[in-house]
């Protein structure tokens, strides 16, 4: 009995890890908790006393069990209605791992989870376990069993299709929260200079319904496309309240480290917009308003203070 309660010590141990390795992995919180609970059942499958290094067993493990999910995820989301988002999580989740590097922060960002959307599944394992967790070619050759040349190989790859879509400026949470106050208050104008001003000339706005909320297929581009957009968003309607079941509450925050606008109805998260920002101006706004993915977003909001709202639609 002591063993056991030992190998689940062990496990547990690690899990915060695995956690964050699996999120980024699949771009889904609940996706991931499947694959780390899997990962669980081999391992109490396993005669683990012969098991040297539980960690490289662990991640290895886990790692093939989303590079597989990865596989069938493609085929599923060639038949998902709209545009496909990565799930996204606010600040302080326990799942964004470590963010201690700027490789680390970068590694979690809303805008390269979508560009990791890009990669092969083998792309997307040696970039993550490289870039956020810093293991070894060796380690990572042992885990996706493939020679070190060819983890360096496939990390160059990888890092060279991911440098050629990124445009992020890295920036605190006070000037992240600078930003969101500046767009919310144009948003909410009711006029479109405003949100142009703060847009770059090619910025473009997306969003995931899933099928369950009005998003469009294709995104808007260009300033001023967005700019009405947001304009039209933004603007209170009594259609609007009672589709979402009340007034939306707007606050202000960051989601995986990128300033944030929570829309929120009755203490539940029925929007976040993440915002990728560059020196020229908001490049990108990209919304999930699936309902399924935002099922953890709502029990950390609820289980945390926020203050008042800035704005109520």
């Amino acid at each position: 009995m002591a063993r056991i309660a030992s190998d689940v010590d062990r496990f547990q141990a690690a899990r915060p890890r695995l956690e964050a390795i699996a999120y980024r992995l699949l771009g889904s919180a609940s996706e991931a908790e499947d694959a780390v609970q899997e990962t669980y059942l081999r391992w109490q499958a396993a005669d683990v006393e012969r098991i040297e290094v539980p960690e490289a067993w662990l991640t290895k493990v886990l790692t093939n069990l989303c590079l597989n999910q990865l596989t069938s995820a493609r085929a599923r989301r060639e038949t998902y209605v709209g545009r496909w988002l990565p799930e996204p999580l606010l600040d302080g989740d326990p799942m964004l791992g470590p963010a201690d590097t700027v490789e680390q922060r970068e590694s979690v960002s809303y805008a390269v989870l979508v560009l990791l959307e890009r990669l092969s599944p083998n792309e997307r394992a040696v970039y993550v376990l490289r870039e956020a967790f810093a293991y070894p070619h060796r380690e990572i050759a042992e885990i996706l069993d493939i020679s070190e040349a060819a983890s360096q190989q496939i990390h160059h790859r990888a890092r060279k299709h991911v440098a050629q879509g990124k445009a992020r400026t890295e920036i605190d949470e006070a000037a992240a929260r600078k930003i969101v106050e500046e767009f919310l208050a144009a948003a909410t104008s009711g006029r479109t200079e405003p949100l142009v001003r703060l847009l770059t000339q090619d910025a473009v706005s997306v969003g995931d319904g899933g099928g369950k909320v009005p998003a469009r297929a294709k995104g808007f581009e260009g300033a001023l496309a967005v700019a009405k957009f947001l304009r039209g968003l933004f603007k209170p309607s009594d259609a609007k309240r009672a589709y979402v079941g009340g007034a939306p509450e707007i606050y202000a925050t960051t989601a995986n480290g990128e300033p944030a606008v929570v829309a929120v109805v009755d203490g539940r998260v029925v929007g976040i917009t993440c915002l990728e920002v560059t020196e020229q101006g908001i490049v990108a706004l990209r919304s999930q308003v699936n309902p399924d993915k935002l099922v953890r977003a709502s029990e950390q909001w609820a289980a945390t203070d926020h203050g008042e709202p800035l704005y109520t639609l």
